[in-house]
């Protein structure tokens, strides 16, 4: 499995419309994807969230992104969601349970 991290930051204001425009947009789409397996959103209610994304290999998580970033272009301006480029972490999971 190949995971990625995206650590955002947005007016804290923001935070409830984010979130239900994730719920009821994204994750739809989202679970659609080829090797699609879990999303999660985090909010720190201070302006910083994480979503975390799970697929089944490092392609099928990068074919994924071109549909998430036409997705956030549509829903979203640029201040809701982003004051700064996001964080990326992304790699194989090597533990779980």
């Amino acid at each position: 499995m190949h995971a990625v991290i995206r650590h955002y930051h947005f007016d804290p204001k923001d935070s409830k419309e984010i979130a239900e425009k994730l719920t009821n947009g994204f994750m739809p789409i989202m679970k659609n994807a080829k090797g699609f397996v879990r999303y999660y959103w985090l909010d720190n209610g201070k302006g910083e969230g994480a979503s975390f994304s799970l697929f089944g290999s490092r392609e099928e998580a990068e074919a994924s992104v071109p549909l998430a970033v036409e997705w956030v272009h549509e829903n979203f301006t640029a201040s809701q969601i982003m004051k700064q480029k996001p964080e990326v972490i992304e790699g194989t999971v090597v533990a779980h349970d």
